[in-house]
């Protein structure tokens, strides 16, 4: 009786269409595939039988073999049956092989059949040209496993991300499109810190090998959106803080927003425009590798409008300073 072992490999049935095979196969492929468990020996045995069952089940001519006489006609040699001697080859009563075709033998019913028609063969054909290919794939599947082992195409694909995923990590989704012309979402996790530019690749998530080939991969560019605030330096962050005129010049403390939550910065008295202040560690933190700091750029801010009073007062100060020979703002500005 045939066997269903190749059948039970793959997880379908006997009369599993050709397209259910292959659904199968590349089901399997990307679960056990040595590239995705390097160290795993027992997903690459694994892939291996499912490799060899989809070289069979896969090819129809030896599909029909295997349904009739099972794993064993793997091993058989240049004529149609399991080999009795050294002899000439026989598997039915009357029937010989004897170096060229197969010279009569009945079958169940006690009728004589020619092989040759039953194989698909033509005119001087022989089991030994039927079979000389499945001796080739059963001494090791040499020549199959050589095709198979040809990756499939790596798609590439491109995703936007917000700057805060690009900072602290996430996850994104895409829509591809498979080689059917169908539509799939592909989920994408954002390793905390990427910059813009760089490159994710997720493995098996490409095209299918030829003829059963490993999945190629899929190469995803990340590219960071602007944030309306931060702007990235490598790992550091920048960040322009407004702060009041009697903030700058008194000192002050204000609250500033920072990937890890909001901090208290101190503003020391005398404080400039265009000043910038570290906050250490407050910047990007990627998995591995120091923190980054943030960098405040302190920015006074003056209202559009000032009343006569303010505008006195502000005079008042402006004299206060000249009189006590306050250099002057731009005392150093030359060419």
């Amino acid at each position: 009786m045939a066997e269903d072992a190749y059948y039970k490999t793959l997880g379908v049935k006997r009369d599993a269409s050709a397209d259910e095979i292959q659904a199968a196969y590349r089901k399997l492929a990307r679960m056990y595939h040595p590239d995705l468990h390097p160290d795993d020996k027992s997903a690459k045995q694994k892939f291996q039988e499912v490799q060899a069952a989809f070289d069979v089940l896969n090819d129809p001519s030896k599909r029909e073999l295997y349904d009739r006489y099972g794993a064993s006609f793997e091993s058989m040699g240049a004529g149609g049956g399991p080999r009795t001697g050294a002899g000439p080859w026989t598997n039915a009563p009357g029937g010989s092989w004897s170096g060229g075709s197969w010279t009569g033998g009945a079958g169940a019913g006690g009728e004589e059949f020619d092989f040759s028609q039953v194989f698909g063969g033509g005119e001087g054909s022989s089991f030994g040209d039927i079979f000389s290919q499945f001796r080739r794939s059963s001494d090791g599947g040499r020549r199959s496993k050589a095709a198979s082992s040809k990756h499939g195409a790596d798609v590439e694909a491109e995703v936007t991300i917000p700057f805060q995923t690009s900072v602290l990590g996430g996850e994104s989704e895409l829509g591809l499109q498979d080689e059917k012309g169908h539509l799939k979402r592909v989920a994408v996790k954002i390793p905390a810190g990427i910059e813009d530019g760089k490159k994710i690749r997720l493995r098996g998530q490409g095209n299918p090998g030829p003829r059963g080939g490993a999945v190629g991969d899929l190469l995803i560019t990340v590219h960071v959106a602007a944030h309306p605030h931060f702007t990235r330096r490598g790992k550091h962050l920048e960040i322009k803080v407004p702060v009041t005129l009697a903030e700058a010049a008194l000192g002050a403390k204000v609250d500033v927003p920072t990937p890890q939550g909001t901090i208290s910065l101190r503003v020391p008295p005398g404080t400039s425009s265009g000043t910038k202040l570290r906050a250490k560690g407050r910047g990007v933190s990627p998995k591995t590798g120091d923190s980054g700091d943030l960098f405040a750029e302190i920015e006074i801010v003056i209202p559009k409008e000032i009343d006569q009073k303010s505008q006195e007062l502000i005079r008042d100060l402006d004299q206060h300073f000249h009189k006590h020979n306050r250099p002057h703002p731009r005392e150093d500005l030359r060419w």
